[in-house]
């Protein structure tokens, strides 16, 4: 359906009824960090039922970069000597380079450990990568009893400013 509107539009066929609409202006202002507490309960219940994936809950942490370029992340990607990681391109298609700290290189020397040192720095049990932390995240931060906070927000990781 998407692909025969288009071709519509593209030959002049079919003009898109939206197109008039004025956009709302988002606002992004918002900014939440976690307190030390709201981590500490977080990370409890991730290494309680979900101790495979505190790696993942680490980098997010410590790095705050996009869900999509975590889960997005190659070995290839990953400079372990020059504590680097090296996005070719992100959402808004621009390269990133992202300094790693100490605790962002003990989870990826944790998941490379693991024995995945091929493809997807971040895979499932069964080896399939993985496209974001849903399998977790939401459940650990109701679980910590965290309001108002959602993935979104690691971007914002306190370790960025420190």
């Amino acid at each position: 359906m998407s692909l025969t509107y288009r071709l519509g539009i593209l030959n002049r066929k079919v003009m898109n009824p939206a197109r008039s609409v004025a956009h709302r202006r988002e606002d992004n202002s918002r900014v939440r960090f976690l307190t030390e507490e709201e981590e500490k309960r977080l990370r409890k219940i991730v290494q309680e039922k979900w101790p495979t994936d505190l790696p993942e809950l680490d980098l997010a942490l410590n790095r705050g970069i996009r869900k999509g370029s975590q889960y997005g992340l190659t070995w290839d990607m990953v400079d372990f000597r020059g504590r680097m990681l090296n996005i070719p391109r992100t959402k808004n298609e621009e390269p990133i380079h992202v300094p790693l700290n100490d605790f962002a290189m003990a989870a990826l020397k944790l998941v490379h450990g693991r024995g995945g040192r091929r493809g997807r720095v971040f895979q499932s049990a069964k080896t399939e990568p993985l496209e974001n932390g849903h399998h977790w995240f939401d459940d650990a931060v109701i679980e910590a009893g965290i309001k108002n906070f959602r993935w979104h927000d690691l971007q914002r990781s306190q370790a960025d400013f420190e």
